[in-house]
């Protein structure tokens, strides 16, 4: 018996030490980034576009269309030293020509991109979009998973994209990327509103956690609150626990940053706000032989050239619009990161 309880006590420890271990061998990025209305310069039918045109008021024109694609590029290419991110999710992208434009006609190319997008009803006419490396990712399948508001069943907001796919691990993930409804109208009905997203996102990994209890999920997105707002600490079930988890527990890899850090990827009224994120399961905090990171993996991209300083002192984001005022900068929110090692490396 004695000697079953050592066996069974080394077990733990070393687990335990895995789960604090910075991840080893070769390392690979995944990233999400709201890029602020990207919009290309040509007048579609669907809602959203006119105000991103040449002879609007933003003078939308090619000139800016190709800066900010060359912008945002270099702002993804720049997260690590490890090379381009294997798998990048996007916010405000208008269509699939965009992504095209940013995979193909910017040093992104080199990364060799495959794209996941579906249009969503959303009525200011934006998706999210998921950009992978198909040496290192195969996707096995992709659908959207639609957000409806039973007390307002006019309003359309993005649908969550899921991708299922096998890394170069040869282990299976589980990738959705969220933009949640923001925090326009009242206050207590756009809670409601990311409430909704939130159950919907919740349900749909609940049925895979229900026949898959060791899932790698990877969850991102920008989700209009914090890692401290009731919609991702409760209806999501996503915290900073280190102990006593559950397979149903949800790590926010953000959330240490935000609540001891004070950082955030978006300025508002003074004050840096948590909104982009990056959560998973805890299958990714051990190492089992697969991709694995550590508690402390998420990261905030905040070089200088992303930020300018405002009149009070303020760094924050530099933006491509404030209005109709051009800035000319990447976007309004910063992006975020983890970097997953793989232990011996390949």
């Amino acid at each position: 018996m004695r000697a079953v309880f050592i066996i069974i006590s080394f077990v733990i420890m070393a687990a335990a030490a895995g789960q604090n271990r910075q991840p080893a061998g070769t390392p690979v990025t995944i990233a999400f980034y709201n890029v602020e209305n990207l919009f290309d310069t040509v007048d579609d039918e669907g809602p959203g576009d006119d105000e991103y045109l040449p002879g609007s008021a933003k003078q939308w024109d090619e000139k800016r269309y190709g800066r900010k694609l060359k912008d945002i590029a270099g702002t993804l290419g720049s997260l690590s030293n490890t090379g381009l991110p294997a798998l990048i999710g996007l916010a405000e992208v208008e269509n699939r020509r965009v992504l095209e434009d940013l995979v193909k006609e910017t040093p992104l190319r080199r990364g060799r991109y495959e794209i996941v997008h579906f249009d969503s009803p959303d009525e200011r006419g934006i998706d999210v979009a998921l950009l992978y490396q198909p040496d290192g990712f195969t996707v096995a399948e992709s659908r959207t998973i639609g957000v409806k508001f039973i007390f307002a069943p006019d309003d359309m907001t993005r649908d969550i994209l899921y991708v299922k796919g096998v890394m170069d691990d040869g282990k299976t993930y589980h990738v959705y990327v969220n933009h949640w409804p923001s925090r326009s109208g009242t206050e207590r009905e756009s809670e409601m509103r990311r409430f909704t997203a939130a159950a919907a996102l919740r349900k749909d990994i609940d049925n895979i956690l229900n026949f898959e209890n060791d899932a790698r999920i990877i969850i991102m997105g920008d989700f209009n609150d914090e890692p401290t707002n009731l919609s991702l600490m409760q209806i999501l079930n996503a915290t900073n626990k280190r102990k006593n988890q559950s397979y149903r527990d949800l790590y926010n890899l953000m959330y240490d940053s935000h609540n001891t850090g004070e950082e955030g990827t978006i300025a508002y009224r003074e004050s840096w706000q948590m909104f982009d994120q990056i959560i998973i399961t805890f299958s990714l905090l051990y190492d089992n032989g697969g991709y694995f990171t550590g508690f402390g993996g998420g990261k905030v991209h905040s070089p200088d050239e992303l930020l300018f300083t405002g009149e009070t002192g303020l760094r924050a984001p530099n933006r491509t619009y404030g209005g109709n005022t051009y800035y000319g900068g990447a976007s309004d929110h910063l992006p975020v990161f983890v970097t997953l090692g793989k232990s011996g490396g390949r």
